[in-house]
């Protein structure tokens, strides 16, 4: 009532009395019976206002206590009704109250007392983290999405169940493209007559057609060496556990019939645009045709790769007609270009340092200034005893610079050529690489995610036995007046004995050409004989080295260096190759500290077991049979134990960058 009086008092019916009031005291003393009239008037007036007043104020009243009433009714119903569980715990994680739904996700008559840890050890992770508030665990089956009030000590379980279910249906159902591509198919059909080539076709399109209709895929063959195939993402995942075997599957079935087909997969996965789906697609096929082909890549639109396969060697299947198109495009560049830079991987060995000597050549057969880019502190063992070699002769030694003389030197029409490498990250040093617009690359390995951006012309043939092949076939189809001298021939001929271990790795008809191109031009093997000899005491060490040797598989052997002890790369390197000679060993792998700080891998395959695989999940790379990788880590347990768990994943298929 009081609120009421406080009220009346403000109100503007109030003041209008008042002033009628006045007016009326005003008219009786014109006329008293007058005024007094009209004042009756207006006290009936504000009675009557009051009354109203009154009335209006006590509903409004009564509508809020009403409404309040309800309000608190459902908040206590919402409370321990609603479908969405509440905890409320002490500080020491113990439950202090729940409500009825809380329950019954637990299935428990109370849970006032308990550790709130015994709905799920996941909430350890909620409640330690300082910036995590929101989890997804499962509790019986079901899941639930928690939201952690901290100050509070409150905590809200939302079940999402259905929505999961929803999100996974989705996911499942998303439209997945892969092309698929016979790698040797024009090698294999190309002297067949026509019903042979026709049996040949129904043959794959069988092997293709069924595993298609077995897993539930749509696939069309749109040329005579490629499919196209339409699956979803569940599809995929099966295929995945499965490891595609399809690939060994067309291998086996066409060797049966004698034509030893292989199949490479692009697959694009994860977006919803079939554009890019297809874009993906490619450039999954592009990738693991430069990684040798007989594989499977899976990209995502945000660059994650997946790789499955790649167990046998590449089959060469260059052609004279590419080497002879390349080279002219090369020619081109140098010609249009005022110098040319030749760049090769870091701690360069003889295929490294053979190429660019062998690219610099280019470059002065079509009277253009070529230059070898060196880091002189890198050079060791057989590239050191090559530099005595070319620093006897003065004219030639001049085009041996270091990365501040070429970066001084360059302009920007200089052409920058990288050999034996395509990770920008392996260079001797990248400023050369990005002071330049044109950038070529020159490379034997099977071509990784990580990869020189732009470049103008790209030779990579993981065909070949190594990078001093391919550039003595390029050395071929350019102008004859400047003749390779003996000692040019002599490193390029090097390079390619070191990487084939003198003609017994990873050597086709066409390296046996290039060695003959070679020795024609001059190649002296007893130069090279002597380049590669090593002294005694390298040869103790590799001895101690291989006395360590453990098989951490049947015919996959490690062995490793002494903990504080530095080791020259080339040495690590030649270890591995001499284990392979050790029987019962199909493939070795060594570690040790380097001089770098770094602690490094040799791996060496017979082909049996693709080392370049287990290299990769360890950030290296390679080939099947020859690959490597540094670790940034303190001790050769930390590597001994990364290297046991890489091998034991690729050898259980689970390949994945």
């Amino acid at each position: 009532m009081d609120t009421y009086r406080k009220r009346l008092i403000r109100h503007p019916l109030m003041y209008l009395t008042v002033i009628g009031l006045i007016g009326a005291t005003l008219l009786s003393i014109w006329n008293i019976w007058f005024g007094l009239s009209y004042g009756l008037i207006i006290v009936i007036a504000l009675l009557y206002a009051w009354n109203i007043e009154k009335i209006t104020f006590q509903n409004t009243e009564k509508h809020i206590e009403s409404l309040s009433f309800r309000m608190k009714k459902v908040g206590s119903e919402a409370l321990l009704e609603m479908p969405i569980g509440i905890l409320l715990i002490n500080d020491k994680f113990i439950i202090e109250w729940a409500n009825p739904y809380m329950t019954q996700i637990i299935d428990e008559e109370s849970l006032i007392g308990q550790e709130m840890f015994v709905l799920s050890d996941e909430l350890y992770s909620l409640t330690k983290s300082e910036e995590k508030r929101e989890q997804t665990i499962t509790v019986n089956d079901h899941k639930y999405k928690v939201v952690y009030k901290q100050e509070e000590k409150l905590l809200y379980f939302f079940d999402v169940t259905e929505q999961l279910k929803i999100e996974s249906q989705y996911y499942a159902d998303r439209t997945v493209l892969a092309i698929l591509f016979i790698d040797n198919y024009d090698e294999i059909t190309q002297g067949m007559d026509d019903q042979t080539r026709s049996l040949t076709n129904t043959v794959v399109t069988s092997i293709v057609n069924d595993w298609a209709f077995t897993h539930g895929i749509y696939a069309k063959r749109i040329n005579s060496d490629r499919f196209l195939a339409v699956l979803n993402e569940k599809i995929l995942n099966e295929l995945e556990k499965k490891k595609f075997s399809i690939l060994d599957d067309i291998r086996e079935k066409t060797a049966q019939k004698n034509l030893s087909l292989t199949l490479s997969i692009g697959v694009g996965a994860g977006s919803g645009s079939l554009i890019k789906l297809g874009e993906l697609a490619q450039s999954s096929l592009d990738l693991v045709l430069g990684r040798g082909g007989d594989q499977v890549a899976i990209k995502q639109p945000n660059g994650k790769l997946k790789f499955y396969g790649g167990k046998t060697n590449p089959v060469e299947k260059r052609t004279r007609v590419r080497a002879r198109v390349i080279s002219h495009a090369l020619q081109d560049l140098i010609i249009e270009s005022d110098q040319v830079f030749v760049m090769g991987h870091k701690n360069p060995d003889m295929d490294s340092i053979g190429a660019a000597i062998g690219v610099r050549k280019m470059a002065q057969k079509n009277k253009v200034n070529g230059y070898v880019v060196l880091n002189f502190d890198e050079l060791n063992g057989s590239v050191s005893r090559l530099m005595q070699q070319i620093d006897k002769n003065p004219e030639l030694a001049s085009y041996f610079i270091t990365v501040e003389d070429a970066l001084a030197l360059m302009t920007e029409k200089s052409l920058v050529a990288i050999v034996d490498t395509h990770k920008p990250s392996l260079v001797i040093d990248d400023r050369v690489l990005k002071s330049s617009e044109k950038v070529v690359v020159i490379d034997h390995h099977r071509r990784g995610e990580e990869f020189i951006q732009n470049p103008t012309l790209v030779y990579m043939e993981p065909y070949a036995s190594s990078t001093a092949e391919l550039v003595t076939e390029l050395i071929e189809y350019q102008p004859e007046e400047e003749k390779l001298t003996k000692l040019e021939a002599t490193a390029l001929l090097a390079g390619i004995i070191v990487d084939t271990k003198s003609f017994t790795l990873r050597t086709g008809a066409r390296t046996f050409e290039a060695a003959s191109y070679l020795r024609t031009n001059g190649a002296d093997t007893v130069l090279v004989q002597q380049l590669l000899k090593e002294d005694i005491d390298t040869y103790i060490e590799r001895s101690k080295i291989i006395q360590t040797v453990e098989f951490v598989y049947p015919g996959i052997a490690v062995a490793y260096g002494q903990e504080n002890k530095l080791y020259d790369s080339v040495l690590i390197a030649q270890t591995a190759d001499i284990l392979l000679t050790v029987k019962d060993v199909s493939a070795s792998f060594v570690i040790a500290h380097r001089q770098d700080g770094l602690i490094g891998i040799s791996a060496r395959s017979l082909g049996e077991f693709n080392v370049q695989l287990v290299m990769e999940k360890l950030g290296g790379g390679g080939h099947l049979t020859n690959a490597a990788c540094q670790l940034n880590i303190d001790t050769l347990d930390e590597a001994i134990s990364l290297l046991r768990t890489a091998i034991i994943d690729t050898l259980e298929g689970r390949n994945e960058e």
